[in-house]
């Protein structure tokens, strides 16, 4: 571990308060993260101090274009990483973001808000195959890996829809205080608030897409579990509320009942007074 820690010495330059220093931390660990032999071997501590690093390096950037420009590199990080390593990266994000959640003051929690969106965003783009013209038996083309499916919707059930209060994580960090104890429930209505926005985004909403719909219906799944295990009154109304969101099948409206909806919207605001 101690080799580990002295061959990554930007940790400490992520957070700094100079801005070319953070920007020359980050570059120095794409370059890191791009090596397959060195992020291959990061353990779940090396991971937590990196995020950590990353957490206040976000913290410390003002002014809204670098903030956005920075949310969208680290959220792209998992671009760079062999696919082996991107779950325990995603993993090592979420728990910070517990971790860190509570401790973010109003007038940052913006920066945050669009980080996780990115994050979320970034890891359903994941899901689709590298290689898009790949083909199934029946001659259609597939764009989903199936493999990074089940792992993408198992981190969403760990963290953001788990059913429990309590996180999980390996244990035995020898850092205690890297480790969250719960998931924020900021966190979860957050992540209730924009996954079906990425969803359909990513083309999870497409209803010819026939394996995008399993998918999906997986994700829908998780939400209404949430429901309806959750002690948590906030979690329970947003949950429910996001599965009422008119973009998701069942839910959408009939196009003659949406010309209706528009012709009445459109002349309820006119009153001739009473016929006499």
């Amino acid at each position: 571990m101690a080799s580990q820690e002295r061959s990554m010495p930007f940790i400490k330059n992520l957070a700094s308060s100079d801005r070319k220093i953070r920007t020359s931390a980050l570059a120095s660990l794409h370059t890191f993260l791009s090596s397959r032999q060195i992020s291959s071997s990061l353990t779940t501590l090396d991971i937590l101090k990196l995020w950590k690093g990353l957490f206040f390096a976000l913290w410390m950037c003002d002014r809204a274009v670098p903030q956005q420009t920075l949310c969208a590199e680290l959220a792209d990080l998992i671009n760079v990483l062999p696919r082996h390593a991107v779950i325990p990266w995603l993993r090592g994000f979420w728990a910070t973001m517990a971790r860190e959640w509570t401790s973010i003051d109003v007038l940052r929690m913006e920066k945050f808000l669009l980080l996780v969106r990115r994050v979320v965003a970034s890891g359903f783009k994941w899901m689709r195959k590298s290689n898009e013209g790949k083909k199934k038996k029946s001659g259609k083309e597939t764009v989903w890996d199936m493999q990074r499916v089940d792992d993408i919707l198992d981190l969403l059930s760990e963290w953001p829809f788990a059913l429990e209060d309590e996180a999980r994580i390996e244990q035995g960090t020898e850092k205690e205080e890297l480790v969250p104890q719960t998931i924020p429930v900021g966190l979860r209505l957050h992540v209730l608030d924009i996954w079906v926005d990425e969803a359909e985004k990513v083309g999870l909403l497409d209803a010819d897409d026939v394996e995008a719909s399993k998918i999906l219906q997986r994700i829908i799944d998780q939400v209404d579990a949430l429901e309806q295990a959750t002690t948590r009154p906030a979690v329970r109304i947003r949950s429910k509320d996001s599965l009422e969101d008119e973009r998701l099948p069942g839910n959408r409206k009939p196009a003659v009942e949406e010309d209706q909806a528009a012709k009445n919207d459109g002349n309820g605001g006119d009153w001739d007074g009473f016929e006499d």
